[in-house]
């Protein structure tokens, strides 16, 4: 299969791109420095999707392209990028007749004031919906790997503060998934026809709250902390709160924050039914990532985890 990757540089393209070439997939992507490219795609194209005509030549035969770009940290206006990028992709892979886009998404239920990040994604999921090609979309939350914002800011709370007075959203739930696994669905939904124009949520083995997922990071490091939530942090305190504790860019710590208000656990049974692959446990996920978890061999971690569940 012929396989455009998008944001093919960035914490989940780095490691999609050899777990589909572990799948002897043709893989193609799209970057804006070729030259500073040094993965395993077969080919590399230079381009950037908020400039129209400038990538358009990355889709030209692709079956199937991976759209993993967002602008969160680029600029004050990251959904409005987002828009006009999704916007841009969508009519270029509808005049190369692309069949098949996946969008990884975010979770959260739609009635529940969803984060400016999150109603992002929402949008742009449905920018793409609106193409000619089959769209698969998958939402997660947390991430849990080497790379990822948002386990970071998680890890550097966790080793950094023995005590930590935290703010209420500690006690909602939340649904990590670790890297591997979010990797292996992607790869898996390209390779079964069934999950073409369907939307998945995606989590890890278990249901937790933050504070859990505080404190089992904590134990993991070596560095048992004492979790104290307290009401009076509001979402500003709790992004002030963080800025200070960790080294995470100011401009990426304000959506995430605002985000964690929202409960995100993943109704993922549909999924599981057509890609029962096995999750990886949250100690295990936690120690790979924090020492450091290297992209090289994903594919076949991931390729392990599916052989046997999806067709080549």
């Amino acid at each position: 299969m012929r396989i455009l990757v998008t944001g093919a540089t960035g914490f989940i393209g780095s490691r999609l791109t050899p777990a589909l070439a572990a799948r002897d997939h043709d893989v193609a992507v799209l970057t804006r420095d070729a030259d500073s490219y040094d993965g395993v795609a077969d080919t590399v194209y230079e381009g950037d999707v908020l400039d129209s005509g400038s990538f358009e030549q990355a889709l030209t035969d692709v079956d199937t392209a991976y759209y993993l770009i967002h602008s969160m940290g680029s600029s004050d206006d990251f959904a409005e990028r987002d828009r006009r990028g999704a916007r841009n992709f969508r009519e270029a892979a509808d005049e190369a007749d692309v069949e098949r886009v996946v969008y990884l998404s975010g979770l959260g239920e739609e009635d529940d004031d969803l984060s400016k990040h999150l109603q992002s994604r929402r949008e742009v999921e449905e920018i793409l919906s609106e193409g000619a090609f089959d769209l698969t979309v998958l939402r997660a939350a947390i991430i849990i790997g080497d790379g990822n914002d948002s386990f970071r800011i998680v890890s550097q709370l966790a080793r950094r503060l023995p005590l930590m007075v935290t703010p209420r959203w500690v006690r909602n739930d939340c649904q990590p998934i670790a890297v591997d696994d979010i990797v292996a669905y992607l790869v898996g939904v390209a390779e079964t026809p069934e999950t073409a124009g369907a939307t998945y949520e995606v989590g890890g083995p278990e249901v937790l709250t933050y504070e859990d997922f505080l404190d089992r990071t904590a134990s993991v490091a070596g560095r048992p902390s004492v979790i104290v939530p307290v009401p009076v942090l509001t979402p500003r305190l709790s992004t002030y709160w963080v800025q200070l504790t960790t080294d995470v860019s100011n401009d990426i710590i304000r959506p995430l924050v605002d985000g964690l208000r929202n409960e995100v656990t993943a109704e993922d049974r549909p999924i599981r039914s057509l890609l029962p692959i096995e999750l990886t446990g949250y100690d295990a996920a936690i120690d790979r990532a924090l020492d450091g978890d290297r992209t090289e061999t994903v594919g076949t971690r991931v390729s392990t985890k599916l052989d046997g569940t999806t067709p080549q």
